[in-house]
């Protein structure tokens, strides 16, 4: 597919997405929330794509928010389709069914933030700098932001994120839970690639009903995560990949998984 605002590589069972916006921060206009609506939906169903990194064009930023041009024209009405037509598109990135990486390379702002918030890890340079600062502009995070903020790092923690505006570095964000790892910036794209390149190897359907029973199941009661466990436990239990698996453990050797 044709893409205006994102450039999609595939190295080897790896897609590499790349918000190309730099001249503008990689803000994320309507165009470029329908190029990663489009992309998430063709790497979903890419059986040959295990494994998604996500990053930002140029050395300053991985998505330093919303088109802000497009946020000033907002009335009740279209704010609020644009905040469910963003929550759907990172809905698509969370639930995949595929592990995704966000390569944090700068700024991370906003909706840049909540799609890094979206993706399954999170990435981050050294220097990059992540927060929502939406109650700077008077208005509040709207693509999920402060529901997933809150599931990541806390009530507390999350309203001082989103009620100050303020900016935190990647090492603060690392030590509050908002990111996954922080890499040196000129090494932050191949980390963030031979991690997901890792991820690809591993037996498709069990890391998709993994994905399912940690995302679905912490909004459950305890006991209903459980059974939900259970259920996909025994649906990986009757694959090809479970046979091959344990296979190739008994023989000594890697298994080599077909996501059947």
């Amino acid at each position: 597919m044709a893409f205006e605002h994102l450039i999609v590589d595939r190295e080897g069972a790896v897609a590499l997405v790349t918000v190309n916006r730099p001249k503008v921060l990689n803000a994320l206009n309507a165009a470029t929330m329908d190029d990663l609506r489009r992309a998430m939906l063709e790497l979903r169903h890419d059986a040959a794509v295990r494994a998604v990194v996500i990053t930002g064009a140029g050395e300053k930023a991985f998505v330093a928010g919303a088109d802000i041009s497009e946020l000033a024209a907002q009335t009740p009405l279209t704010g609020r389709d644009m905040a469910l037509r963003g929550q759907h598109v990172f809905d698509l990135v969370e639930h995949m069914g595929k592990p995704v990486v966000a390569a944090i390379n700068g700024f991370a702002l906003g909706g840049g933030c909540e799609l890094a918030m979206a993706c399954t890890f999170r990435f981050a340079a050294e220097t990059a700098r992540l927060g929502q600062p939406e109650i700077n502009l008077g208005v509040i995070p709207g693509y999920a932001g402060t529901q997933r903020l809150v599931r990541l790092v806390g009530r507390d923690r999350a309203l001082d994120l989103i009620l100050t505006g303020r900016m935190v570095t990647a090492a603060d964000a690392l030590a509050m839970g908002l990111v996954t790892r922080v890499c040196p910036a000129d090494t932050l794209l191949a980390d963030a690639k031979a991690f997901a390149a890792d991820l690809a190897t591993k037996a498709p359907l069990a890391v998709r009903a993994a994905l399912d029973a940690v995302n679905r199941g912490s909004e459950m009661a305890f006991a209903d995560g459980c059974a939900l466990e259970a259920s996909l436990f025994g649906l990986t239990a009757a694959t090809e990949d479970m046979k091959e698996g344990t296979r190739a453990f008994l023989e000594k050797r890697t298994a080599r998984f077909v996501g059947r």
